[in-house]
């Protein structure tokens, strides 16, 4: 059972950033190639900007994810080594604080004594239920910075290429609307995957996120085009 429930939150993990990566990608891209395919017919120029803001995205996010990662994973250090600290030098006062966490949720008399006891005995179950019963910080959230950053990264790559794909295919003007259609599936679909995985409803998941990925990225797109026609007057 815990081999499952291990499985579960890294699944969820790694879920988010997925998610993070992939619909950062896209929308991003969505709204660079938009705003390019304005100004220009030539397909090569919307694809060739695309490219470049793909890469400089996704090199971006992952180095973001990395750094973010890494600062929580050093804050989760300081924590411990700040509990490790108290629980040596205070122990009564770590003591109340475990009874104190039991006894909000509902525990009494000789069971709340026990379960004191029991984690207080053990200062390797005690260090962990200050973390995660006081703290609320999770050790395997914060355990891999290179990880987060390559599952970020490579999705947000992935990601990016989605709304490019139809300027290989087509005319700048059908790719553009194939392009905003395409993206608008994958964030559906995208959506709906989550949903289905949590506890949401997978429809109302997939549109959230078809709205919230599709209004970026047209704001994306209307800056850009508003610069775009300013230089241009110039």
């Amino acid at each position: 059972m815990r081999i499952m429930e291990d499985h579960g939150q890294k699944a969820g993990y790694n879920l988010k950033d997925v998610i993070l990566g992939g619909q950062d990608g896209l929308v991003n891209v969505l709204g660079v190639i938009l705003a390019v395919a304005i100004a220009t017919s030539d397909a090569k120029i919307v694809i060739i900007a695309g490219l470049a803001a793909t890469f400089a995205e996704s090199i971006s996010m992952a180095a973001v994810a990395y750094t973010s990662s890494k600062a929580m994973k050093d804050f989760y250090r300081s924590q411990m080594s700040k509990e490790i600290k108290e629980i040596e030098e205070t122990p009564d006062v770590e003591r109340k604080e475990i009874r104190d966490i039991y006894f909000a949720k509902g525990f009494r008399g000789h069971l709340l004594a026990a379960i004191v006891r029991k984690i207080t005995g053990d200062k390797k179950l005690w260090l962990k239920t200050m973390i995660e019963e006081e703290m609320h910080l999770d050790p395997e959230e914060y355990k891999n910075p290179g990880r987060d950053a390559a599952i970020v990264g490579f999705s947000s790559l992935i990601g990016s290429f989605i709304p490019l794909l139809p300027f290989f295919a087509f005319s700048v003007s059908q790719a553009v609307y194939a392009s905003v259609l395409l993206s608008a599936l994958v964030l559906f679909l995208t959506g709906a995957i989550k949903g289905r995985i949590t506890t949401g409803s997978w429809i109302r998941s997939g549109i959230e996120i078809t709205l919230i990925g599709m209004a970026a990225a047209l704001i994306g797109y209307a800056i850009g085009a508003l610069l775009g026609v300013s230089i241009y007057a110039a």
